[in-house]
């Protein structure tokens, strides 16, 4: 035991061992930086994904050229059915919405046919990074891409049974109404007393929005005092 703890205490107190010198060359040579994108770039994944980026890309805006205006344009709306497809997809659980997806893809093909940057700079740079100066552009495909989530979390199980049952402002135009709660009234009515179930989410609380049979005693309750 006492062998063993001299020998614990003789490499304890030993010199450590000398670090190797650098060469001299090592010492003057360039600092070599990794312009590959940060996890925090604006990328087609982060617009895909929702998620907050920086716009890193040093692309410096040069001559500009109808070519590269359409070729900017034509990058974003290749990706508009695939980005579409898997924002609705992704928040309905797999469960695919034609009407959605359509109609998601009708108004990003409109914001990103505003695009272009009029041609002077590459959209995308080599290393997928958005240019700088499509951060107008980048926020409004965003904004197209979480519009259609919200409407297909919130408003596509109520619209299609609003479809099924003949209720009124049905289509494109039922989404937008339920999503930013302007549905008219008829529709309001219809919604509650027909697919109350699946549109609970969107339909006023009791207090404010009488069910059917309310309506319905109300209505006799009317007849009676007359």
């Amino acid at each position: 035991m006492k062998a063993l703890i001299v020998s614990l205490f003789l490499l304890g107190s030993a010199p450590p061992a000398a670090t190797p010198a650098l060469a001299p060359e090592a010492l003057s040579a360039p600092p070599v930086s990794d312009d590959s994108p940060t996890a925090w770039a604006c990328t087609v994944d982060t617009l895909r994904e929702g998620k907050e980026c920086v716009f890193e890309s040093e692309a410096t805006p040069g001559t500009p050229s109808s070519e590269q205006d359409a070729a900017n344009r034509k990058l974003l709306k290749d990706i508009s059915r695939a980005l579409c497809t898997e924002t609705v997809s992704n928040a309905r659980e797999g469960v695919s919405d034609t009407t959605l997806v359509s109609m998601c893809e009708k108004r990003y093909l409109a914001a990103a046919d505003r695009c272009g940057l009029g041609g002077n700079v590459s959209i995308v740079d080599s290393k997928g990074r958005f240019a700088a100066t499509a951060r107008a552009c980048y926020r409004s495909l965003s904004t197209v891409l979480q519009e259609a989530q919200l409407m297909a979390t919130v408003a596509a199980p109520c619209c299609e049974c609003a479809a099924r049952r003949g209720c009124p402002g049905t289509g494109d135009r039922c989404y937008a109404d339920v999503s930013q709660q302007q549905t008219s009234p008829a529709t309001l009515a219809c919604l509650s007393e027909r697919c109350e179930d699946v549109c609970s989410v969107v339909l006023p609380s009791t207090s404010t929005a009488p069910t059917a049979r309310e309506r319905a005693g109300s209505s006799r309750s009317g007849s009676a005092s007359l």
